[in-house]
């Protein structure tokens, strides 16, 4: 469910904002485009939105802004802590993709830099949550890192490495970051039409919506 790595959230929350805008060189191409990158997840939600992990609230500032209704999950406290500060009036919840609290009728289900912390099984659980969560026609806007093959994943290792990026590097090897293939089956699977948009050399936007077969 990604709280393993809750430590390293908790850890990073001071920092993440300085990582985001690309000043860590380690970093910048992962976050290379980062605030288009979130207009776009904006741009293409609608209604009542339901983020998960938060982080900072930059996403959720940008929904709220565009006069979207926001609730946000977030399961390291540091993070809700800067969130809350920066966004007082956000309805911040603890818990995560999977384990969260009872929340009212939402129209999109949002997600940036997150759903790579799930490991593959732990994301189809997440979707059949979330075509349950959704009413027909309801979408899912998601900004992660992920790969055209397990090949290119390995490449971008091993390029991380020969520049001396060892953060990056174990970052690579050590989260879930998923296949394009194995993503669109798990969106398949539960009843979503879905596209890909690669957005820089590391993330994509995936754009859902639920089908009338969803239950």
């Amino acid at each position: 469910m990604g709280r393993e790595f809750l430590s390293i959230f908790d850890e990073w929350a001071k920092d993440y904002d300085t990582s985001v805008a690309g000043l860590d060189p380690q970093y910048a191409a992962v976050f290379k485009d980062y605030g288009r990158i979130l207009n776009e997840v904006v741009k293409n939600s609608n209604g009542t939105v339901l983020e998960f992990g938060v982080g900072t609230g930059n996403l959720s500032e940008k929904l709220i802004q565009a006069g979207h209704q926001v609730i946000g999950v977030e399961p390291s406290a540091a993070m809700r802590e800067i969130a809350a500060e920066k966004l007082p009036d956000l309805t911040m919840l603890e818990g995560d993709f999977i384990t969260f609290p009872e929340v009212e009728r939402v129209e999109t289900i949002v997600s940036t830099y997150a759903f790579h912390h799930l490991t593959d099984h732990e994301k189809d659980i997440a979707m059949r949550q979330f075509a349950a969560i959704l009413p027909e026609n309801g979408k899912i806007v998601f900004g992660d890192t992920m790969f055209e093959s397990v090949a290119a994943r390995k490449k971008m290792i091993e390029d991380a490495k020969e520049k001396g990026f060892t953060d990056l590097a174990k970052d690579l090897e050590r989260e879930y970051y998923p296949t394009i293939d194995v993503l669109q089956n798990i969106f398949v699977n539960h009843n979503f039409d879905v596209t890909f948009r690669q957005e820089n050399d590391f993330v994509w936007i995936v754009e859902a919506n639920k089908n009338k077969r969803s239950g």
